[in-house]
């Protein structure tokens, strides 16, 4: 049987990467999707690629009406969510610190955690009412072992996988487990951030070499692992921050 047979999943920013590469495997395993995304034309060739009725949906992850919009589609359409995946995500340019204008310093925050902070106060009346639920949070090796240059969107993941744990336990007596998911650096749009400069094959190779298995993260091996910890065979682990890294954070 299909690991997610008749689940209800809603995953944001899977309009591509590895939002994307969730919600077509989460499809594949049986789970009838909610594509969110700020672009709408991402979200409806995403939707469409999946297939299986996944509905497409538009949002502004930062905007609690947009929030409870997702949601309350999702529950019109298929009468509950049982796995929340909070993907959405954003980077700055690597570099200092202090050239990280205020304005870049609050959307990154804005996506990256305020996002969270939406959904998750907005599903939790919904999966306590249901009797339990998985909520996923993409954070990063950044959150644990960060990388100079990327200051603050480390600070933002590291924010990720705390918020993780305390929901975590808030939330273990209503049946709702929380975990994270760190990807390394990932094949993404969101890469070219991370290099910083030029997207040469010399930076690539940089990356590359402190990684202990060899190579960059690619988003089936993130869609891989959210598929682990949506599924009941990860019933009973909750606060995990499951490093997806190739031995990076050893």
């Amino acid at each position: 049987m299909p690991r997610l047979q008749d689940k209800v999943a809603l995953v944001t920013g899977a309009g591509s990467g590895i939002g994307f590469a969730i919600a077509e495997r989460f499809a594949a395993e049986g789970a009838r999707l909610l594509v969110v995304d700020w672009n709408p034309e991402a979200a409806a060739r995403a939707a469409e690629t999946i297939g299986r009725g996944a509905i497409a949906v538009q949002a502004d992850v930062t905007q609690v009406a947009d929030v409870q919009r997702t949601i309350d589609q999702g529950r019109e359409a298929f009468g509950r969510i049982d796995i929340l995946v909070n993907n959405a995500g954003t980077s700055h340019e690597k570099g200092p610190f202090e050239g990280v204008p205020e304005a870049e310093f609050d959307r990154m925050f804005d996506v990256n955690l305020k996002s969270i902070f939406h959904y998750c106060a907005a599903i939790s009346p919904v999966m306590r009412k249901q009797g339990g639920g998985v909520i996923l949070n993409v954070g990063s090796t950044a959150g644990n072992r960060p990388r100079p240059g990327l200051a603050y969107y480390n600070a933002s993941k590291g924010a990720v996988h705390n918020l993780t744990k305390t929901l975590a336990l808030e939330l273990a007596g209503a049946r709702i487990r929380v975990n994270a998911l760190a990807p390394v650096a990932t094949e993404t749009p969101l890469l070219k951030t991370f290099i910083g400069g030029d997207d040469t094959p010399e930076l690539r190779a940089q990356m590359r070499a402190i990684v202990p298995l060899g190579r960059l993260a690619q988003p089936r091996d993130v869609a891989n692992a959210a598929l682990f910890l949506a599924s009941d065979e990860a019933e009973f682990l909750t606060g995990v921050i499951l490093d997806i890294d190739g031995g990076r954070s050893i």
